[in-house]
């Protein structure tokens, strides 16, 4: 069904810092490019909320009836420590830590990642390139940007000529950002440099002998920089121009930044017509970063064996938390805002298992369910509004249970209507799965059956019985119930 010939879609365009209508290229297609994650560590639980974002995005745009070429890369080399294009490539310095190739560095944190999306419900992208499969493309890329004097060679590398762009072009036009200012805030070069002024960056970098990722090139042995793979990836699968480029809000400047200069430097034309930036995801009210210690991964959070969560939290409740919140504002990642979430997410499943087992009577009476629908896809249709929309959700779980207890009446067709829309919001659009929980009186039960097998534990441990208290633990364990001793007692959550 073409639903969007009937829906106005507004898009909050990062480029032109407001609200657009949403005009794809070309009708009923889809091209929509997300920047992957880097390969070296387990992903970044602000980058599944980033991804999340997206994957939502994804579906309400498949829900409309567009055909969607969903491009996520995966960056496999290229990616130095520092923007400066200083450091060591992040792969290879891991590979080198841990005394192994880079590409097992690569393999196992892209199945973490891809185990990670799965475990979250996630739709996989339409294509998923790496950067490792596309030099040849970059090396093209590059070969572009230098005929048309927007490049140059020294010793091996290349660097994007920034200030020769900006004379006839607009650097800094994504990030609001001007070169003048740049300019100004940047220390002078100490010499040993080869770029001609501090704001030019990498398009190659000459590999030096210890360099293991390294491959062939008209200047020599290499890798290409990082900002290179996005733009010789998203224009060959989506063209000199596409509809949606998205991204975490960190990405804006540089990253974001270079891909447009290159594009434009190179084929001369602005790249994306809608850039979508994601916002942060901070933790207990602070920003999450290893140095403080204020970070949580996924599996810590899904696991609960952390020091920052009171239990582990569900994947549907982690997917509706995030979905709690826009997808443009800072969220704030809480035990309060988790158990809140899961309550809600409760309440909601406990309603969708009723709705199935409603009666119809002749007669409708206490909610309009036309409208209702409709409203859904307002808040969807603006900028994918989804408090808003779980808002309007919550409206309907009012009146199902009201319907339950005799206080309002719904008739046939309205309750097909009113079926046919909740799971399609709830399940195609959010993501979230019917866990088969019959609600809170089960959750209780469960609760209360573990703490029993909890005193159980302790009294075995007190009377030194160590083989049957790690016999109640480990086989907790085996059906998903893990047991966190601490100071205050024994807690439990669950997978």
């Amino acid at each position: 069904m073409q639903l969007y010939k009937n829906q106005e879609l507004k898009i909050y365009n990062s480029l032109s810092g407001k609200k657009e209508v949403f005009k794809p290229i070309n009708e009923g297609h889809i091209g929509m490019y997300v920047c992957g994650p880097t390969v070296y560590s387990n992903v970044h639980l602000g980058n599944v909320r980033t991804f999340m974002s997206f994957d939502m995005v994804f579906r309400y745009l498949k829900h409309l009836g567009y055909k969607v070429r969903y491009v996520r890369n995966i960056t496999d080399a290229g990616h130095l420590e520092s923007d400066a294009d200083v450091g060591e490539d992040k792969i290879s310095k891991k590979a080198r830590l841990e005394q192994i190739e880079p590409m097992e560095v690569v393999q196992m944190y892209t199945v973490d990642f891809h185990n990670i999306l799965n475990t979250l419900n996630f739709l996989p992208p339409s294509i998923e390139p790496t950067a490792t499969g596309h030099i040849i493309e970059q090396i093209e890329l590059i070969k572009s940007i230098i005929d048309n004097g927007f490049a140059y060679e020294v010793n091996g590398s290349v660097y994007f000529d920034v200030h020769k762009f900006n004379e006839t072009n607009e650097y800094g036009k994504l990030s609001k950002r001007k070169l003048e200012d740049l300019i100004h805030n940047t220390r002078t070069l100490d010499g040993q440099s080869d770029k001609k002024n501090p704001q030019d960056f990498a398009l190659w970098k000459k590999a030096e002998p210890v360099h293991i990722m390294r491959w062939p090139s008209p200047w020599g042995d290499g890798f290409p920089g990082w900002h290179l793979e996005c733009t010789a990836m998203s224009t060959k699968y989506l063209g000199e121009t596409f509809d949606i480029h998205g991204g975490g809000m960190d990405l804006k400047f540089p990253h974001h930044e270079c891909e447009i200069a290159q594009n434009e430097a190179a084929i001369g034309k602005s790249p994306v017509n809608y850039w979508m930036h994601a916002n942060m995801l901070e933790l207990n009210g602070q920003r999450m970063a290893k140095s403080t210690g204020n970070t949580i991964n996924p599996h810590e959070l899904l696991s609960g064996n952390n020091d920052k969560m009171s239990k582990a939290y569900s994947p549907n409740v982690i997917r509706f938390f995030m979905a709690q919140s826009s997808y443009r504002s800072v969220l704030d990642l809480t035990d309060e805002g988790l158990k809140a979430s899961e309550k809600g997410f409760l309440k909601l499943m406990e309603a969708m298992n009723t709705l199935s087992k409603l009666q119809a009577s002749d007669n409708s009476n206490g909610l309009d369910i036309n409208s209702w629908k409709q409203k859904c896809y307002d808040a969807m249709n603006d900028d994918f509004n989804s408090p808003v929309l779980i808002a309007e959700l919550f409206n309907a779980v009012k009146y199902i249970n009201q319907v339950k207890d005799g206080k309002a009446a719904i008739n046939a067709s309205d309750l097909e209507l009113l079926t046919n829309t909740l799971h399609a919001f709830v399940f195609d659009v959010l993501g979230l799965k019917n866990s088969g929980s019959s609600g809170e009186d089960t959750t209780d039960k469960l609760s209360d059956t573990v703490e029993v097998l909890i005193k159980l534990r302790a009294e075995a441990r007190a009377n030194k019985d160590f083989a049957l208290s790690d016999k109640i633990r480990d086989e907790l364990a085996a059906i998903g119930i893990q047991l966190k001793d601490g100071k205050d007692g024994t807690t439990f959550s669950t997978n």
